[in-house]
C-alpha cells in the first residue's frame, strides 16, 4: 500500500516505509483520523450555515403582527430546513461509521488500562439507553489512555467530552422538535425558528468538539513510541 506520509509503496510484509521510515500502520491510522476530521468539519460547516440562514428569519417574524403574519409563506420558508436537518443526520451517520472504525483502532492502540471491554466501542452506540452514556465514557477512556495526563488535564478532557456528548444529544433532540413543530400561528413560527437555530448551533458545536477529540487522540497515538 502507499505510504500516507511520502507516497512510496510499502510491501505487505514490511511494517516501515522503505523511503521515509514511517510506521505503515501508524500512518494509515493517521490517514483515517484526517478523513474523519475533515468529514466532521464539513458537518460543522453545513450546520453552522443552516443556523446563520435561520437567524435571518428572526427579524421579519419579530416585526410581524397577527394581522400581517402569513402561515403559508412561513411554512414554505422553513420547509427546506427540515430537509437540511435530515441530510445532516444522514451525513452524521456516514461520518459516525468511519468514526467508529477509527475509534475501534484507537482503543486497541491506546496504552490502557481500560474500564470497559473493546466491544463497547460498537455496542455502546447501538444498544438503547446504554447509548445515552457509554460513548462519551469510551472516548474519554481512550483519550486519557493515549497520553500522560495530570489530574487537572484529565478533568479538562472530561469537560470537553461531556460538552461534546451533551451537544450531540441536544442537537438531535432539538432537530426532531423542529421537524415536528408547526407554523400555524406567529408564536409557533417564532418558536420553530428558535428551535432550528438552537439545533444547528448544537450540531455545529458537537462536530467541532468531536474534531478536537479526533485530532488529539490521533496526534497522541501517532507520536507514541509504542503501537499496540
Amino acid at each position: 500500500m502507499p505510504c500516507a506520509l511520502c507516497g512510496d509503496i510499502i510491501p505487505a510484509e514490511v511494517v516501515r516505509c522503505p523511503a521515509c521510515g514511517a510506521w505503515a500502520r501508524r500512518r494509515d491510522f493517521r490517514a483515517v483520523g484526517i478523513a474523519v476530521f475533515m468529514l466532521l468539519g464539513f458537518n460543522a460547516f453545513i450546520a453552522l450555515g443552516s443556523g446563520i440562514s435561520l437567524l435571518r428569519l428572526i427579524d421579519p417574524l419579530h416585526d410581524a403582527t397577527h394581522d400581517t403574519y402569513d402561515p403559508a409563506t412561513t411554512g414554505k420558508a422553513l420547509g427546506p430546513y427540515a430537509d437540511i436537518f435530515l441530510i445532516c443526520g444522514v451525513m452524521a451517520m456516514i461520518t459516525g461509521l468511519l468514526y467508529l472504525g477509527w475509534l475501534w483502532r484507537a482503543y486497541r492502540q491506546s496504552a490502557g488500562p481500560h474500564r470497559h471491554h473493546r466491544a463497547w466501542v460498537v455496542f455502546g452506540w447501538v444498544l438503547p439507553v446504554v447509548n445515552l452514556w457509554m460513548p462519551p465514557r469510551m472516548v474519554y477512556d481512550i483519550w486519557v489512555s493515549s497520553g500522560r495526563y495530570r489530574t487537572a488535564q484529565r478533568h479538562a478532557v472530561g469537560l470537553i467530552v461531556a460538552g461534546w456528548w451533551a451537544s450531540v444529544l441536544l442537537g438531535i433532540g432539538l432537530a426532531k422538535l423542529f421537524a415536528a413543530s408547526n407554523v400555524n400561528t406567529l408564536a409557533d413560527a417564532r418558536y420553530s425558528v428558535h428551535l432550528g437555530v438552537a439545533a444547528a448551533a448544537f450540531q455545529a458545536l458537537a462536530a467541532a468538539l468531536c474534531m478536537m477529540n479526533v485530532f488529539q487522540i490521533t496526534r497522541l497515538q501517532v507520536r507514541s513510541p509504542v503501537l499496540h
